[in-house]
C-alpha cells in the first residue's frame, strides 16, 4: 500500500466516533475560557496523524514477503480470532480467519503449492482452523501425489491421449492400446456417500495409473475445488455417454459383472471393450464383486476405459487384494489414515461454502475453550425421547458435558468459566432444543459454560437439491473442526467429519425397538469409515469366506457387524 492510499484513508475521524475522553463540550469550553483554537488544531491534526504512524509502523514491522498480494491472508494465526465477523468469500470477497494459530498451510507436504489463492481460498486458509494433524503422510504417498498430478495434466481432459481416447469410445471399435487410462466416476446417492465413494475411485486410480475424471451429475457444482493443477477433474460435456451414465445399472450391456455372468466377456482374449462399467453399489451381484479378485484386476487394467457406481467406501478391500498390498502398505504405513489423508487432499470447500464455514464457526465456535460436535441421523419422524436420552446419557457418562445441577440455580465458580460450545448437526431442531433448553435452565455441576448451536434443519434429506447439499458440505466441514466428536451408527456424514478432523468419535449405537441401547456409545477403534457392503469371498478358494478375519488390519465396524473398516492396532481391539 503506497503512502497517497494511506492518506486518503487516514481522513478525520467523526466527533461521534471519537472516544469519550476526547470530546469537549461546549459548555465547558465556554466557562473555561482557556482552550485556545491553536490548541485545538494540534488535537486535530495528531488525531490526523495518528493512524498513519500506527499503519506504517504495523507495515515496517512485517517481513516484505507477507505484504506480497494473496500472502497477507496466511500469516500466523491464533485460536481465537480478533474479529468475530467474516465477510462472506462468494464473489470476490474475502474470509477473515483466526489469528495466531500454528500455520500448516500445505499439511505436511499433501497439497501442491501454486495454485491461486483467491479461487479457492479454503485450500490455504483450513489449516488455520484446526490443530495440525498428528498423522504425518508417508513420503512415498506425497510423491505419488505429485506423479498422478503431472499424469493428470498429461492425461486429463482435452489433452491428445483423452480426444484418442473419445475416438475409440465413438467408433464403437474394439480398444487398442492407448497412452493414458481412465476411470470415471458417476455421482450416486447423497453426498456424504459421494465424498466418501470418491475417495476410493481416486485411490483405485493412484494404484491402477488412471486418470479420475468426475460427472458431478446436477447437484455438486460449486460445492469443492479443483484438487489438481492446472486440468480439472470434471468429465467434459461432450463426453459421448454422459447422457446415459445416469441410466447405467447391472443389466447396462458393458456392464462387466453382466457380462462375466452371460459369457460374453472372454478374458483370455486380446481383444479389448473400448470400455466397462463397473456395478458396485449396494445392490451388485456376485459377478460385480469379482471386481475384488486378482485375476479379473489382470484384466480390468488392460481396458482403457472404466465407468464406476458405487454407494460404498470399498477402500477396506482394495486391502485384500494382493496385487496391491505392498503399494497400499507403503502408501499409507498407518492403516487408518486413507481418507484422513486423501478426504483433506481431495475436498476444498468452494469459496461460497467457505464463508459459510467460516462465518458460523466465528460467530459461535471460535471462542470456546472447548468444541464439541454431535451428529444425529435417525430414521424416525420427530424427535424420539430415546433417542435424546441415549445422547445424554453417551456424553454424560464419557464425560464429554458436563452434569447440571437441579438443586440450586447458581453454582459458585472461581476463576474464568471454562466455555464449552456444542455444535449439533440434525434433520430437526428438537435434539438441540432440548440440549439448549438443559443448560439454559440449570446450572452445571462443574461451573462450565454450556452453549448449544445448531446451522440447519432441513426436515427431511433432500439429496440432489443444491442448496441442501452446500449447507450438508458446509456443516460436515464444521464437525470436523471440533474437538471430541459424537457421530450416529450407520451415517456417512459422521464418517466424513471423523475422516477430515482426525477424529476417532464416540459412535451412538442403532436404537432398537425404540429403546436406548445401554451402553449407549463406545469410541470407534479408527477414524477411518466403514465399507457397509462389503463381498464375503475368497477369490483364491472360489468359496465364501469372512472377509473381516483374514489380515489384522481389516476388522469389521463397531457399528455395523458385517462391515468392514481398516484399523492400526489390531491387538488392542
Amino acid at each position: 500500500m503506497d503512502l497517497k492510499s494511506l492518506r486518503r484513508r487516514s481522513t478525520l475521524p467523526k466527533l461521534a466516533d471519537l472516544p469519550r475522553t476526547l470530546l469537549v463540550s461546549r459548555f465547558a469550553i465556554s466557562k473555561a475560557g482557556f482552550i485556545s483554537m491553536k490548541l485545538l488544531k494540534i488535537l486535530a491534526a495528531s488525531l490526523v496523524a495518528l493512524p498513519l504512524i500506527a499503519t506504517l509502523t504495523l507495515v515496517l514491522s512485517n517481513p516484505w514477503a507477507d505484504r506480497i498480494p494473496g500472502f497477507a491472508e496466511a500469516r500466523v494465526l491464533e485460536r481465537i480470532p480478533l474479529n468475530a465477523t467474516s465477510l462472506g468469500v462468494g464473489s470476490g470477497e474475502v474470509s477473515s480467519q483466526p489469528a495466531n494459530m500454528p500455520k500448516n498451510t500445505l499439511l505436511d507436504g499433501l497439497l501442491a503449492p501454486g495454485f491461486d489463492e483467491g479461487s479457492c481460498l479454503s485450500r490455504y486458509q483450513s489449516s488455520s482452523y484446526r490443530k495440525a494433524s498428528s498423522r504425518r503422510p508417508s513420503s512415498y504417498l506425497l510423491s505419488r501425489l505429485r506423479s498422478y498430478e503431472d499424469l493428470h495434466k498429461r492425461c486429463g481432459p482435452h489433452t491428445k491421449s483423452y480426444n484418442s481416447t473419445v475416438e475409440q469410445l465413438k467408433s464403437g471399435h474394439g480398444a487398442s492400446s492407448t497412452e493414458c487410462k481412465y476411470v470415471v466416476w458417476i455421482a450416486f446417492s447423497g453426498l456424504g456417500n459421494r465424498i466418501l465413494t470418491l475417495s476410493s475411485a481416486f485411490l483405485y486410480a493412484l494404484l491402477t495409473n488412471r486418470v479420475l475424471l468426475v460427472d458431478p451429475g446436477k447437484d455438486m457444482a460449486d460445492l469443492f475445488c479443483e484438487p489438481f493443477p492446472e486440468k480439472s477433474w470434471l468429465l467434459p460435456i461432450d463426453f459421448p455417454l454422459k447422457d446415459q451414465l445416469n441410466t447405467f445399472d447391472q443389466e447396462t450391456p458393458h456392464s462387466f459383472g453382466n457380462m462375466l455372468k452371460n459369457n460374453l466377456l472372454d478374458t483370455s482374449k486380446e481383444s479389448l471393450p473400448s470400455y466397462l462399467y463397473l456395478h458396485l453399489a449396494h445392490d451388485y451381484d456376485d459377478h460385480d464383486k469379482l471386481f475384488f479378485c486378482d485375476q479379473d484386476q489382470t484384466f480390468l487394467s488392460r481396458v482403457p476405459l472404466l465407468i464406476m457406481k458405487t454407494d460404498n467406501y470399498f477402500v477396506p478391500s482394495l486391502f485384500l487384494i494382493p496385487s496391491f498390498e505392498h503399494e497400499l502398505s507403503t502408501l499409507f504405513p498407518q492403516k487408518e489414515t486413507v481418507f484422513h489423508h486423501l478426504g483433506r487432499y481431495l475436498f476444498h470447500p468452494s469459496n461460497h461454502v467457505w464463508g459459510l464455514i467460516t462465518r458460523y464457526y466465528q460467530a459461535y465456535l471460535s471462542k470456546a475453550d472447548e468444541r464439541i460436535g454431535i451428529q444425529i441421523r435417525v430414521f424416525e419422524e420427530g424427535t424420539p425421547q430415546h433417542v435424546m436420552d441415549q445422547i445424554s446419557a453417551c456424553t454424560l457418562k464419557e464425560k464429554l458435558l458436563p452434569e447440571v445441577d437441579l438443586e440450586r440455580s447458581i453454582v459458585a465458580s472461581s476463576g474464568k468459566q471454562n466455555l464449552k460450545a456444542v455444535l449439533m448437526t440434525s434433520l430437526t431442531s428438537g435434539y438441540s432444543e432440548n440440549l439448549r433448553n438443559m443448560y439454559w435452565e440449570h446450572p452445571t455441576v462443574t461451573g462450565e459454560v454450556v452453549g448449544v448451536f445448531q446451522p440447519s434443519h432441513e426436515e427431511f434429506q433432500q439429496t440432489e437439491k443444491h442448496l441442501h447439499n452446500r449447507k450438508a458440505w458446509a456443516e460436515m466441514y464444521l464437525l470436523s473442526l471440533t474437538d471430541v466428536l459424537v457421530t450416529s451408527a450407520w451415517s456417512t456424514f459422521g464418517y466424513v467429519a471423523q475422516g477430515l478432523g482426525g477424529l476417532k468419535p464416540w459412535i451412538l449405537y442403532k436404537p432398537e425397538n425404540q429403546t436406548a441401547p445401554d451402553p449407549a456409545c463406545r469410541q470407534v477403534m479408527s477414524m477411518e469409515p466403514c465399507f457397509h457392503a462389503p463381498p464375503f469371498y475368497d477369490c483364491k478358494a472360489k468359496t465364501g469366506v469372512d472377509t473381516g478375519a483374514l489380515v489384522p488390519h481389516v476388522r469389521h465396524c463397531e457399528d455395523m457387524s458385517w462391515g468392514l473398516k481398516l484399523v492400526d492396532s489390531p491387538d488392542e481391539l
